[in-house]
């Protein structure tokens, strides 16, 4: 059965056919009287003529009055008021104004629950007319394929756009990049989770900004995002969650030629960091002090990630251990050569061999680090309250940044990257690849200088970036979110097991359906109910990711919306074959009845005027053969 939207469509077919049936008649009765009647009755051509042409013309003008013509200049336009619309606009003459559930009320504007149902109500829509901040997820699908127009608002003051990790190791610096509307002469601030004050900087000129921060305890941690004005009145504060991994350090294997400073202070902070920690240190005489001894070979050094060696323990490896060590460094095993004294021509020509050219110097000069571009008080917080045996006062002044010492080596060769540079430019630390693995070189010697300067945070951060960089590679995970992780709001989980399952805050658990449209994304959509942590649960994995709230950040709820709807409009790049259709789709509207049309009297009044003037000229006998001989008697 045909629905009453599609018979109300016919309608326009039906009279058009009703009204070209009539004038067929019509016509064929005009030509049957001409024949059968007497010569005096007869019309004369011209008054035949005027009488046949009237009968489609009068059908003509009955049809226009009957559905009046669209109004084409403004059809198929619907005006989408949106969150943060004006209450009323200028209105175009029939154009359709609908309101979304987020926009203001407005008595001009027809409500609707979504966008997809507003254009089964109005199925001649061709261009879209957005006003306020931006379509919703909810209605983003259903605009696709029309022609948006969209003016965005202005954004509101305070964080527009952050960028930061969701996962990282625990010791791991991580930096947070973001983008500011409205701060001039302020200042963005980035606190840890005690609320102490860890780095702060003023936006440059577009509004951007760079911190950085280091995660220490593992667990689900937030760090807060703060924003002071001139005048350092708090406008905003963010929350930006992290959860911090203790399975993502990396398992170390340091072999050390003899005991030293620089070495106890090392495994010092990679213990503290919570890194897995195998140790060799030879005293001579085949004697070793740390951990138990490990062979290596190429099972042992799969089971590492990261070997620290010293210029000692190289030379005094063997040929087989070399090779092993050369063959797990091409499977992915990163290697650090701290270099911390002479080195033998043995040795430099197999750093040479390894893309390394260390140039003729060798003896030890003195370099200087780059003092950190942050303050006394967020020196003091990450620097920390101490340990136990050595508690550090709040109120503690910050320590200057002692002078070190470094081999005066060139660290120069082809496709070797460097790692760390010293206040003057001047590299002490490098890497290159070699195969899946990375080989690194360290000239500095006594790094411990810095933590027995009570400088602990730059003795870590120079370590820290030194074992991020080269450690083995870690997979990925495999879980990727599309869309915002906002209460309320559609998200989509990718790379996801069959027997995946999310859990909220409140520990209930719901099972995912897999959309096998996405293949071998395995992705699944997902309403979150409430805010704050998920986890996605795998099998026995556990990946926990954060959902903000409906009002949370508003700047970068209005910077989302806007964002998204520009992406729309963007995509409709090809207009000349958009127009062209929409000319197509305007001529079949003229039968469509939900295309707004003009008034129908002047049509009306033009077809009862014809009418009458038919109506006497047929009645006259102007223009009939007897009407001359009637005369002429």
């Amino acid at each position: 059965m045909n629905s009453p939207m599609n018979w109300a469509a016919n309608v326009p077919i039906v009279i058009a056919g009703v009204l070209g049936l009539a004038v067929l008649i019509a016509m064929a009765s005009l030509i049957h009287r001409q024949r059968r009647s007497d010569r005096p009755a007869r019309s004369r051509g011209w008054r035949l003529a005027l009488l046949l042409a009237a009968q489609p013309i009068l059908a003509v003008l009955l049809y226009l009055s009957l559905p009046p013509p669209p109004l084409r200049t403004q059809a198929g336009t619907m005006v989408v008021a949106t969150a943060g619309a004006a209450q009323s606009g200028a209105a175009i003459v029939g154009e359709v104004q609908i309101g979304l559930p987020e926009a203001p009320l407005s008595a001009e504007r027809e409500r609707v629950p979504d966008l997809a149902t507003a254009l089964r109500r109005h199925p001649g829509t061709q261009r879209l007319r957005v006003i306020g901040a931006g379509l919703e997820a909810r209605d983003r699908d259903a605009a696709r394929g029309l022609a948006i127009e969209f003016q965005p608002p202005a954004l509101p003051r305070g964080v527009v756009g952050v960028w930061a990790p969701s996962r990282v190791g625990v010791g791991a610096t991580f930096a947070v990049h973001g983008r500011v509307q409205g701060l001039q002469d302020g200042t963005v601030e980035l606190l840890d989770p005690g609320r102490q004050r860890v780095d702060r900087i003023a936006p440059d000129r577009d509004g951007g900004f760079a911190l950085s921060a280091v995660a220490r305890g593992p667990g689900l941690t937030g760090f807060t995002l703060r924003l002071r004005d001139a005048r350092q009145r708090v406008i905003e504060k963010i929350e930006l969650p992290i959860s911090v991994l203790p399975d993502a350090q990396p398992k170390v294997l340091v072999l050390a030629g003899a005991p030293g400073p620089e070495l106890k202070y090392l495994r010092r902070w990679a213990l503290d960091a919570g890194l897995k920690l195998q140790t060799q240190i030879s005293v001579g005489a085949g004697m070793q002090l740390g951990d138990a001894p490990v062979a290596l070979n190429a099972a042992t050094l799969a089971g590492f990630d990261l070997v620290v060696l010293d210029e000692r323990a190289w030379d005094a490896l063997g040929a087989p251990q070399r090779e092993a060590l050369m063959a797990a460094m091409r499977t992915g095993l990163g290697v650090i050569l701290r270099i911390a004294g002479p080195l033998s021509p043995r040795m430099r020509a197999q750093l040479r061999e390894l893309g390394f050219e260390l140039g003729v110097g060798a003896d030890s000069i003195a370099m200087r680090l780059s003092a950190p571009a942050i303050d006394e008080d967020a020196i003091r917080a990450r620097l920390g309250p101490g340990s136990e045996h050595a508690p550090r006062s709040r109120d503690q002044p910050v320590a200057a940044v002692p002078a070190l010492t470094r081999r005066n080596l060139s660290l120069a060769g082809p496709k070797v990257q460097t790692l760390l540079r010293d206040a003057d430019g001047n590299a002490f630390a490098v890497w290159r690849a070699n195969g899946q693995g990375r080989i690194g070189l360290w000239s500095l010697g006594d790094s411990f200088v810095l933590a027995l300067a009570g400088r602990d945070d730059l003795h870590a951060q120079l370590w820290s970036q030194a074992f991020a960089t080269l450690a083995r590679a870690k997979p990925r995970d495999t879980l990727r979110i599309e869309g915002v992780a906002r209460q309320g709001e559609r998200m989509a989980l990718c790379g996801l097991a069959d027997d995946a399952q999310v859990s909220d805050p409140q520990n209930k658990s719901l099972s995912l359906l897999i959309d096998p449209v996405r293949g071998a994304e395995r992705c699944a959509a997902f309403w979150p109910d409430a805010a704050g942590w998920h986890g996605l649960k795998q099998g026995e994995r556990t990946t926990a990711f954060f959902v903000l709230g409906r009002d949370d950040a508003p700047g970068l709820r209005a910077n989302e919306l806007r964002e998204a709807t520009l992406a729309l409009v963007s995509s409709q790049s090809n207009t000349a074959p958009a127009a062209d259709a929409s000319s197509r789709d305007r001529a079949k509207s003229m039968f469509a009845s939900d295309v707004p049309r003009g008034t129908a009297w002047p049509w009306f009044l033009a077809w009862l005027i014809c009418a009458a003037g038919l109506w006497w000229l047929e009645r006259s006998r102007l223009g009939r053969y007897g009407a001359a001989a009637a005369e002429q008697t």
